[in-house]
């Protein structure tokens, strides 16, 4: 029997006794596949005090039978048949996830059980996933380490002529080709005016000499995500991108310098909103200054203004301050760490200097 999923399991199982729930309905995919260690598409969970089913089709079976120490299989058609997998239980209060239950099952159960056997909950999973365990670090660690090979390999790779699309490309065949499971999210390269875009989608312009590039991407390493941005001159930077690229490193710089565990998140995106503030430049950094990652991207917490919440050791979280001038250019800098009470492990190593290919 595996001990970290076990004891994933037992976690839940006390925060489901805690609700005075009979079980959970688990069904976001993250949730599922942190729970039994594979992947979590079309399956769902039903897990209680003394029981833990996986509900799938057909095509899981294997998979679900080879976590039978754990987990019991149901064959079951996600979405069709979960109304009459309920009905025939004794079970009196239900627990569902708000944020991953689609609306037309929603209304299915409580058309098929009624309004009062069914609880709403949220995040009964999401806030286990917050706090990493070793296999978690290690495995986010390896995908930090393939990006970094990526950046390294693009800096001899882009030169005037090449198009974006082209660029974004090759950084999604070299991280599959050197270990990737899968890509974290869609690559985001982005040159010249394009690059004043934060989650610009990269297109057919060529890149040019004198443009910023600025590349953003990850990678999947055992479903751990990898989250890192460097922005590079191609030929020549002119004073106003050099003054500006040195702002957003001085921002990420004393950022990273500055983060620990025990800080209110709203602290620790102060800590680069000022350095860009008093520049001028706070009209033009309009997002936070990062967010958790682990089995998805974007994951609690959230460092940005109004964000409730407090770092705690093994977090892992991106630290990316960014300043982008409307038609002209924009400049992002960002590194993913991990949070301990002295400070921060930074596991992106890529230089941070102004690079100029």
């Amino acid at each position: 029997m595996n001990d970290r999923l076990f004891a994933r399991l037992s976690a839940l199982r006390n925060r489901i006794q805690e609700a005075s729930l009979s079980g959970l309905y688990v069904t976001g995919e993250s949730n599922v596949e942190y729970l039994i260690g594979g992947s979590g598409k079309d399956c769902a969970l039903w897990v209680t005090p003394t029981e833990s089913l996986i509900l799938t089709d057909f095509r899981y079976m294997e998979m679900a039978l080879a976590l039978s120490g754990l987990y019991e299989y149901r064959e079951l058609k996600v979405g069709a048949d979960v109304c009459d997998f309920f009905k025939a239980r004794s079970d009196e209060r239900i627990g569902v996830e708000k944020q991953n239950l689609s609306l037309s099952t929603y209304l299915d159960l409580t058309a098929s059980l009624g309004s009062d056997r069914l609880v709403a909950t949220e995040r009964m999973v999401e806030d286990l996933r917050e706090i990493k365990d070793e296999y978690e670090i290690e495995a986010t660690r390896k995908a930090c380490t393939i990006a970094d090979a990526c950046f390294s390999h693009m800096c001899d790779y882009l030169k005037p002529g090449v198009r974006e699309r082209e660029a974004a490309l090759e950084i999604e065949f070299f991280m599959k080709n050197n270990g990737a499971d899968d890509l974290s999210f869609d690559v985001i390269c982005v040159s010249g005016a394009n690059s004043s875009r934060p989650h610009g989608i990269p297109g057919q312009k060529a890149i040019e000499a004198g443009d910023f590039v600025t590349m953003d991407f990850g990678c999947k390493v055992d479903g751990y995500c990898s989250d890192m941005t460097r922005t590079v001159a191609i030929g020549s930077a002119d004073e106003d991108m050099r003054s500006v690229y040195d702002l957003v490193l001085l921002a990420q710089q004393t950022a990273c310098d500055g983060i620990r565990a025990g800080m209110e998140c709203q602290a620790a995106d102060r800590l680069a909103r000022d350095v860009i503030e008093q520049a001028g430049y706070g009209d033009y950094f309009g997002h936070g200054l990062g967010h958790g990652t682990g089995l998805q991207i974007h994951e609690a917490p959230r460092l940005r203004p109004g964000y409730e919440g407090v770092l705690r050791e093994n977090h892992i979280v991106s630290i990316e301050p960014g300043i982008y001038l409307p038609g002209r250019f924009g400049v992002r800098i960002e590194d993913l760490a991990l949070v301990k009470p002295f400070g921060i492990i930074n596991f992106t190593s890529s230089p941070k200097e102004l690079l100029i290919l």
